[in-house]
């Protein structure tokens, strides 16, 4: 049995090896020692949409394969850092174990246990803000998330929907905040109901 932080060394092999080949690939094929953050970001949101389809499936085994080319993302990104002095995986995994350790007290730490599902996730909101402290609720939400998403964040962050809406994008943002009322995700929710009706 391993400890917080510990990881089973059968678990490590195939990370160690894939860092190597990510490596060793940056430095011999042309095409790769050419990328930078910039150029690999399409590819990144690639991946990701790609991902999300996989889970829309519910498709593990596509899953899988595409866990992995998130998975590659992520390595193509900390070996170009790691090249260029910045920081290296190693940096980027202790960054969110620690993070992921400090916002989760109730299981790493002396917090009560939360009663339920809703109660972690306000432990983990409020434990957020005093990492980032926000001055307005869409302080830090990157402008690119898509328009539903990102209206989501906001309403959960206390931005509040018209009580008469007065266009279509106050009457989008007020089921938006219907949605998050109701514990329903509208980015998910009008996704499944495009692939019902498609």
């Amino acid at each position: 049995m391993t400890g917080a932080g510990e990881v089973p060394q059968a678990e490590v092999a195939p990370l160690l090896e894939f860092l190597e080949v990510m490596r060793r690939l940056q430095a011999q094929c042309p095409w790769k020692r050419e990328q930078t953050h910039r150029s690999l970001a399409r590819y990144l949101l690639e991946e990701t949409y790609e991902t999300l389809e996989a889970i829309d499936e519910g498709d593990l085994e596509h899953l899988r394969e595409e866990l992995g080319d998130l998975l590659l993302q992520v390595y193509f990104h900390a070996v170009l850092a790691e090249q260029e002095g910045a920081f290296t995986i190693d940096d980027v995994a202790r960054e969110v174990t620690a993070k992921m350790v400090r916002r989760n007290p109730h299981v790493f730490g002396d917090a009560p246990m939360p009663p339920d599902a809703a109660s972690v996730d306000a432990l983990w909101q409020s434990i957020k803000v005093q990492d980032k402290p926000r001055r307005s609720p869409t302080d830090g939400l990157p402008p690119a998330l898509p328009a539903l998403l990102y209206a989501a964040k906001a309403v959960e962050r206390g931005v509040a929907a018209p009580e008469e809406p007065r266009d279509l994008g106050e009457r989008l943002l007020a089921l938006v905040a219907e949605g998050v009322a109701e514990g329903v995700d509208p980015e998910q929710a009008l996704r499944d109901a495009v692939r019902r009706h498609g």
